[in-house]
């Protein structure tokens, strides 16, 4: 085996259940039969199931504890990065311990924890109304994804902790780490919806008898999170001690996944050939982002080369076809990125830097570092190119967990970057005010976005000044999407109209009426008494604009609601005998709403 070359001994599993007491002899037995271990080092864990699915649910608990609030009101960034550190350190643990070198596992666990903990702690504060979970999240998760095979092949064949050589590591079970653990946490996810299926099924059946305590307890949030922890561990303890039956799930995954290598190399050869003939030009008109589907389909290349190529020489594909296609794969990948990554400077030469487009250029540059290992592999090595492939592949992974930590801690900041691009287009004239995207300058480029808003309010020229200030007074992005650009809303009670004029509403039907969608964003509402209990409201973004109609009700708790509140038929009433009930016909006077003699709502009562 591979460990015999970094100085660790193996055993087989008999000689390990050879050595131990003769009073554990026949448990060791027992646990032998109900365990499938993959790797002769680690010995059955019979509780491991129960201790995951322990750990996982009082994590869940714990969870719901920091995340439980008063919608809508937002998180604390304590609290957010708390959650976040619990969540992301369970995982990561639960999926990469074993009982040997189990403190290396809680090290590694707590580590990331930390670390996707100050990530969340610094997004939440970073831009206004957003959620936390944006690109430098997402590339702090995609390092721990990277990471943790590389921290599991570490701990295997490590012969102290202070072995850092990583790119000696045995490729052929760093890929297993990695496919293994993408099967085991995707089928413990399918294993929890199941779960909560089951569980939904028997609360049903004990209410149908009066019993209501398990339909209740999945009504309560904690209880959910709870029982999602405890699903979650107990199919992950259970999948791990029978891994050697997930390592044959996963090579069927990986055979299912080979086969697809030649429609896609097929396919890939025939895009190829035909942008020679149409140009570069068809793929701008497409209308879709064009780098999008390039880094989509240079992702699958990957994906499919590695499914034939497989672990080593002796886990290659021996179909002649798919062995064929895996070079294509491997060489397309270069092309595909060099138009995802000329389509990003294209649209940045047009319209500046984003963050969003930051992140492309850096998806495109790690997508052309696989393309150029793809490329020297093949030309290199030709037919045994993937011998060549496998340790460029584990070198661009280590590195892509290192740049993607980098990139997801605040060292580097996008939204400053943007900004000053931006502003120079915006002061230069080659984005005219109306143009320029005020509620990214506010919303999405944080601090130093808004701080440069705050320099504009002191421009010279008036239209600029003017949609700094709007953009810096809007309590929501919206506001400044229009086609108008940026307007800053009248206070609600200057847009607000009520009929009759003379007739005040009640502070809670004027604030539910402010935040409907009928006027929150309207720059004119109309509130029209009906009756006593019922509101017409009409709203309407500019004149000439279409309107907008409601109701807003007070129901029979005295509490103000949007819609109409439905006529409820007594359940006392007697029910008529149609063969002598009397039959008469009434003349009926309804009402509706009209607006310069055009009737704008049905008829009421």
């Amino acid at each position: 085996m591979q460990s015999l070359a970094f100085g660790l001994p193996v055993r087989p599993k008999q000689a390990q259940i050879a050595t131990m007491t003769d009073a554990n002899s026949s448990d060791a037995a027992d646990s032998l039969r109900l365990s499938a271990r993959l790797d002769d080092q680690d010995p059955p864990w019979p509780m491991r199931p129960w201790i995951m699915a322990a750990i996982c649910a009082v994590a869940g608990l714990a969870f719901f504890g920091l995340v439980d609030r008063n919608y809508p009101d937002a998180l604390t960034p304590w609290r957010s990065a708390l959650a976040t550190a619990l969540a992301v350190a369970t995982v990561v643990f639960v999926l990469g311990v074993e009982r040997r070198r189990w403190q290396w596992a809680l090290g590694f666990a707590l580590l990331w924890g930390a670390i996707l903990g100050l990530i969340m702690w610094q997004a939440t504060g970073y831009n206004l109304q957003n959620s936390p979970i944006e690109w430098p999240f997402g590339s702090g998760m995609l390092a721990v994804l990277v990471a943790t095979p590389l921290f599991q092949t570490w701990r295997d064949v490590a012969p102290s902790a202070r072995f850092w050589t990583l790119w000696r590591m045995p490729y052929d079970r760093l890929h297993s780490h990695a496919w293994t653990d993408a099967v085991i946490g995707a089928a413990s996810l399918a294993f929890v919806a199941i779960t909560f299926l089951l569980t939904l099924l028997i609360a049903q059946m004990f209410k149908l008898i009066g019993i209501n305590l398990i339909f209740d307890l999945l009504n309560d949030e904690w209880f959910g999170w709870m029982l999602a922890g405890a699903a979650f561990g107990g199919a992950v303890g259970l999948l791990r001690e029978r891994d050697r039956l997930v390592a044959t799930l996963q090579r069927l995954v990986m055979i299912v996944l080979a086969v697809l290598a030649p429609v896609l190399a097929a396919a890939l050869i025939l895009f190829l050939l035909s942008l020679v003939g149409t140009g570069m030009q068809a793929l701008w008109a497409s209308g879709f982002s064009t780098a999008a589907v390039m880094m989509g389909a240079a992702a699958f290349a990957v994906l499919l080369a590695n499914a034939v190529i497989g672990n080593g020489a002796d886990d290659r594909a021996t179909n002649p076809v798919l062995r064929g296609a895996a070079p294509v794969l491997a060489v397309a990948v270069l092309p595909l990125a060099a138009i995802a990554g000329y389509s990003m400077l294209l649209r940045i030469s047009q319209y500046g830097w984003t963050p969003e487009r930051i992140w492309g250029v850096v998806a495109a540059a790690i997508a052309l570092a696989y393309g150029i290992a793809g490329l020297w592999a093949v030309v290199k090595g030709r037919r045994d190119f993937d011998d060549l492939l496998r340790p460029l592949q584990q070198r661009l992974a280590i590195g892509l967990a290192l740049l993607a930590l980098f990139l997801a801690l605040p060292i580097v900041d996008f939204g400053a970057i943007s900004t000053r691009d931006q502003v120079a287009r915006l002061k230069s004239g080659a984005t005219p005010v109306e143009k320029f995207d005020w509620a990214a300058m506010a919303y999405d480029f944080g601090p130093t976005g808004r701080a440069a808003l705050q320099d504009m309010t002191r421009s010279p020229p008036k239209a600029r000044a003017d949609a700094a200030k709007a953009a810096l007074a809007a309590t929501n992005r919206w506001d400044l999407t229009g086609p108008k650009g940026p307007m800053l809303l009248k206070p609600f009670a200057e847009r607000l109209r009520v009929i009759p004029a003379d007739r005040a509403l009640p502070a809670e039907a004027s604030e539910r009426i402010s935040g409907s969608y009928m006027c929150s964003r309207a720059g004119a509402c109309v509130a029209v008494w009906l009756n006593d209990d019922r509101i017409g409201v009409l709203g309407q973004g500019a004149p000439g604009e279409a309107t907008m109609f409601d109701f807003v009700t007070r129901n029979a708790q005295g509490r103000w609601v949007q819609g109409d509140r439905a006529s409820e038929a007594s359940s006392a009433r007697a029910k008529p005998d149609l063969s002598t009930a009397r039959i008469t016909i009434e003349t009926v006077q309804q009402r509706r709403i009209v607006i310069d003699g055009v009737p704008e709502s049905a008829t009421f009562e």
